[in-house]
């Protein structure tokens, strides 16, 4: 860490850095550190790297401000000098980050993200159906450009064709309207448990909806994962399944993002499970040529 950041994250802290611990992982480009301040405690800071970057965590810190969850890392400080950002929290490096599920564990994320729902939202928070196109319309344009996705293998060409009609009346019905209080990015890589509190990271895309949508897109990842069939979550969820699987396939076989080159492959993984619950959810028949499925 260089010695204008240290010196950033002492002011905000009011204490000195002491060590600087640089981590790996996450799907975009923003710096990621364990700092050690010069009491010994450890706060986890996240320092915007590009514009774009700097927006999330601006949407971030303002989450952070506005919504009460129990469910949410604690606060520590912020610093925004206009182009890179800093947001510092609890350091949850010690904590449990799945996989592996236990259905105790499982059910601790679904507690918790219950009790996120009931919390009242924000005034500021959008609304999802702002990204309705986006969550509701990828079968759509899987119809429109389907070469990307059959790219990956998942299906034949001829299950598609059949089942695409369906896929594309039930993704358009998806109820994803409502008034609760959603993180809308649930994966295993944004959930960790402390002793036998489900914490959830990176909100930047909090917003107002119903409630099902958190669960619904967790559901794939989890069971990717090892976790229960997504119908365990959501029993009775054909339009969302729809949807999300609707999302994923029309994300996966795009072109690697240059400043995220994970993100396509995370997707890829979650399709695999996403596409055979919409199958069984739809009645559609089982999947031609491709190798979806656990």
């Amino acid at each position: 860490m260089d010695a204008p950041l240290a010196a950033r994250i002492a002011a905000c802290t009011g204490r000195g850095v002491r060590a600087a611990r640089r981590v790996e992982g996450g799907y975009t480009p923003a710096a990621r550190w364990v700092v050690t301040l010069d009491d010994g405690a450890t706060v986890f800071a996240k320092v915007a790297t590009a514009a774009n970057v700097a927006r999330w965590l601006r949407d971030e810190h303002l989450a952070y401000q506005t919504i009460r969850a129990d469910c949410m890392p604690a606060f520590v400080g912020w610093d925004d000098d206009g182009a890179a950002p800093i947001l510092l929290l609890e350091d949850l490096s010690g904590a449990h980050w799945p996989p592996p599920w236990t259905p105790r564990q499982v059910e601790a994320v679904r507690a918790a993200l219950g009790r996120l729902a009931d919390t009242p939202p924000p005034a500021h928070l959008r609304d999802v159906a702002e990204d309705r196109e986006a969550l509701t319309g990828g079968w759509r344009r899987v119809a429109a450009e389907p070469e990307p996705f059959l790219g990956l293998g998942l299906c034949s060409a001829a299950w598609l064709a059949r089942a695409l009609p369906r896929l594309c009346d039930a993704e358009a019905a998806a109820p994803i309207d409502g008034d609760d209080c959603l993180h809308l990015d649930v994966r295993s890589d944004n959930i960790c448990l402390v002793g036998e509190r489900a914490v959830l990271v990176d909100w930047n895309w909090a917003c107002r909806g119903n409630r099902a949508l958190d669960l619904a897109g967790w559901a794939p990842s989890l069971h990717f994962e090892g976790g229960p069939a997504p119908e365990a979550l959501l029993p009775d969820a054909a339009p969302l399944a729809a949807a999300i699987s609707g999302y994923f396939a029309s994300q996966a076989g795009l072109p690697t993002i240059p400043t995220a080159r994970r993100v396509r492959s995370i997707q890829r993984a979650q399709l695999t499970t996403a596409l055979p619950w919409a199958a069984r959810a739809l009645g559609l028949p089982g999947l031609g040529g491709g190798n979806a499925g656990r």
